[in-house]
C-alpha cells in the first residue's frame, strides 16, 4: 500500500451525520424561504427530496452532493426569484444558521482526527458547502484546530467531482497527490480523488449506509464501514 501522508475528508455524511444535521436544517431553510406560502413550501419539499412523512433527506436529494448554485436554481424557479449571487448567499446564510442548531458529528469523527493528527498526518476538508459555513461548523464542534485546510464550493478550487480541491490540498500540505487519501461517502468524493491521482476511500456512513457499498466499491481503493477504521487502514 502507498504511504499516506495527508487525508482530505468530505464533510457531510463523513464527518457529520447527514440526516441528523441536514434533514432538520433543510426543513427549516425551506420554511423560511416559503414565508408562509404553502404552495411554495410543498414544491420546495418535492424538489429537495425528503422521505415521506419525515425530515430525512433521500440519498438522491440534490442537497446531498451539489453546491448551492446548482441545486438552488430550481428553488429560485419555484419562488419566482432570480437565481443570482444574492439568492445563493441568502440560502448559504440560512443554512449557516439552521445547521449550527442541529449539527451532529458521526460517532468517531473527533477520535479519528486526533489519532491521525498525533501521527503527523496532514488533515483537510473538501466540501461542496460554502467555505464559511464549513469553518463555522468545524469551530462549533471544536474540530477546526485539527484541520490544516478547508475548501468549499466558493474557495476557488472548483467543486467535487472535479479534482481541484484534492490537488489544492496536496499542494498546501506539501505532499504529492498520490500521498493523499480522500475519504467520503459519495461518488463525487471518489471521482475527485481518482481524478487527482489520490487514494479513494469510501466510508459507509452516508445516507444510504451499507446499501451504498455496491455503488461505491468499483470506484474506491478501500471501503470502510465506519470512520474509526481509517487510522489502522492507512497505517
Amino acid at each position: 500500500m502507498r504511504r499516506i501522508k495527508a487525508v482530505l475528508f468530505d464533510k457531510d455524511g463523513t464527518l457529520l451525520d447527514f440526516n441528523r444535521t441536514w434533514g432538520p436544517a433543510t426543513h427549516a431553510v425551506l420554511t423560511r424561504l416559503a414565508d408562509g406560502r404553502q404552495d411554495h413550501f410543498d414544491a420546495l419539499i418535492e424538489a429537495v427530496g425528503f422521505t415521506p412523512g419525515t425530515v430525512e433527506l433521500t440519498a438522491d436529494s440534490p442537497v446531498v452532493s451539489d453546491p448551492t448554485p446548482i441545486y438552488a436554481r430550481r428553488w429560485a424557479d419555484i419562488l419566482e426569484r432570480a437565481a443570482d449571487e444574492d439568492f445563493f448567499t441568502e440560502i448559504d446564510r440560512l443554512f449557516a444558521e439552521s445547521a449550527l442548531q442541529n449539527i451532529t458529528p458521526v460517532t468517531a469523527a473527533r477520535q479519528t482526527l486526533e489519532k491521525l493528527h498525533v501521527r503527523g498526518v496532514k488533515l483537510g476538508l473538501a466540501t461542496n458547502d460554502a467555505e464559511a459555513n464549513a469553518r463555522a461548523q468545524l469551530k462549533h464542534l471544536g474540530l477546526d484546530e485539527l484541520l490544516d485546510f478547508v475548501s468549499g464550493y466558493d474557495s476557488g478550487f472548483g467543486v467535487k467531482p472535479d479534482p481541484g480541491m484534492v490537488l489544492a490540498f496536496a499542494e498546501h500540505a506539501g505532499v504529492a497527490p498520490w500521498e493523499v487519501a480522500m475519504v467520503g461517502d459519495t461518488l463525487h468524493d471518489l471521482h475527485a480523488a481518482r481524478g487527482a491521482g489520490a487514494m479513494a476511500i469510501a466510508v459507509l456512513s452516508g445516507l444510504a449506509g451499507e446499501a451504498a457499498r455496491e455503488q461505491l466499491s468499483p470506484h474506491a481503493d478501500l471501503v470502510l464501514l465506519s470512520l474509526d477504521e481509517l487510522p489502522l487502514a492507512i497505517s
